[in-house]
């Protein structure tokens, strides 16, 4: 695992300073070791979300454990909204803190081949197209992510062997959660009856997938350009372009034009307005806003724009 790390912060050009987001457990225990074994100078961002008895002495023995193997540590406590549920404000809650702790330093994150398999399932289940079944990159600015090749019992071991005390969140082993029911049943299921590898498949499947979104996002991209107007989005270019292109495209122009993150249906919405035939009873298209103004998409000619409206 020292090597992994080792290797990715040459491959990606890091740099010798570093953060490691530390929970406490085995994975960013063990990627917390691996990166002041690898001679990085690291800083562990230790989140505390509040959300169980006792969290703040997690944190603090996290933080100890850390400091024992050499690196700086920050503990960070945040309030967790309820926001898209207890998972997702957690999860916004933290990546919030941990940007602003870190300067203009990298974060390296203990995410796992096994998290990655997770992901791909989910993506796959809740029908979340291409973007979710590519999974989580290895390097997205300032998100690093050295262990997606490393198997958890690896980091479990890992923390054995070097006497490393790992915190095991009660959350991870909480039924009510469909990550949890995932690993604990179907993954296991799953290596049972495909008899093995079932977790290397689908982090190969992810690499593929996330390497065609790259390809057709580069094609969407220059296709938006094509389509730029300073009174909105020309209609044109999209006719002739595949639908996925065209649904990229549009993704890409609503997320410029401050929609909030658009939906499946709310793209396939504004897509039927390219018809303009079939706009008669839909002329504009609600795309989110805020509590004082809403966006909405309307086709004027042979261009699509982005109107406030108060509500």
């Amino acid at each position: 695992m020292r090597k992994a790390v080792a290797d990715f912060a040459a491959a990606h050009r890091l740099g010798s300073e570093v953060c490691v987001g530390l929970s406490g457990g085995p994975d960013s225990l063990a990627l917390t070791a691996a990166a002041v074994g690898a001679g990085l100078d690291v800083t562990a961002l230790v989140v505390d979300h509040g959300l169980q008895p006792g969290s703040a002495q997690v944190a603090r023995t996290a933080a100890d454990a850390a400091s024992a193997l050499g690196a700086r540590v920050e503990v960070l406590p945040v309030r967790v909204g309820r926001r898209g549920g207890l998972e997702a404000a957690a999860r916004d809650a933290r990546y919030a803190a941990l940007d602003a702790a870190r300067g203009d330093r990298p974060v390296l994150l203990g995410h796992t081949a096994d998290d990655q398999a997770e992901t791909v399932l989910l993506g796959l289940a809740r029908g979340s197209g291409a973007r979710s079944i590519a999974g989580m990159r290895v390097w997205k600015n300032p998100w690093g992510r050295p262990f997606l090749g490393v198997r958890r019992q690896q980091t479990l071991a890992a923390c054995t062997e070097l006497g490393l005390a790992a915190h095991h969140d009660p959350h991870n082993r909480d039924p009510r959660f469909t990550r949890v029911r995932l690993r604990s049943e179907v993954l296991p299921l799953l290596e049972d009856t495909l008899h093995g590898g079932v977790v290397e498949a689908l982090c190969r499947t992810a690499a593929g997938v996330r390497a065609d979104n790259d390809a057709l996002d580069d094609w969407a991209a220059r296709v938006l350009a094509e389509c730029g107007r300073d009174d909105g989005l020309a209609i044109g270019p999209l006719l002739d372009a595949p639908p996925a292109i065209r649904t990229r495209v549009l993704r890409a122009w609503l997320l410029d034009n401050g929609a909030t993150e658009p939906t499946h249906r709310v793209i396939s919405a504004v897509a039927d307005l390219l018809d303009a035939t079939a706009t008669a009873d839909r002329t504009q298209i609600a795309v989110g806003g805020d509590p004082a103004v809403r966006r909405v998409v309307i086709r004027s000619g042979d261009t699509l724009t982005v109107r406030l409206t108060a509500r």
